[in-house]
């Protein structure tokens, strides 16, 4: 059988588990997510290029998305691209803007049935 009591209020107004500490891949992640919003926040023009390079315990397709992922948080358009062990970042420019899965020759087919 359930028992029901009165309680006081204040154990629901304030939280009875104290915040958690991060683990350190998640300190970890913490301080990169950082370093990418500061590499970022330094991209002022098409001029300013900055290199990533991977260590052997990172997987580039997962600090790629990282890359992108900052970026849009701060909602600043970026290429990156492969070079060598890691990866070339800078502002995305026209002639930076990749045409991967569009038709060649701009917008969409014109033609109609008639």
């Amino acid at each position: 059988m359930v028992t029901v009591r009165k309680a006081d209020p204040a154990l629901m107004d304030k939280g009875t588990q104290r915040p958690r500490e991060l683990s350190p891949a998640a300190r970890e992640r913490e301080k990169q997510q950082k370093q990418f919003k500061r590499l970022i926040g330094q991209l002022t023009g098409p001029e300013q290029v900055f290199e990533v390079r991977l260590d052997s315990t990172e997987k580039p397709i997962t600090i790629r998305q990282r890359l992108l992922r900052v970026a849009a948080d701060e909602k600043v358009e970026i290429a990156v691209r492969k070079h060598g062990d890691g990866f070339l970042v800078g502002l995305l420019t026209p002639d930076r803007r990749t045409n991967r899965g569009r038709r060649a020759g701009g917008a969409a087919d014109t033609t109609t049935k008639g």
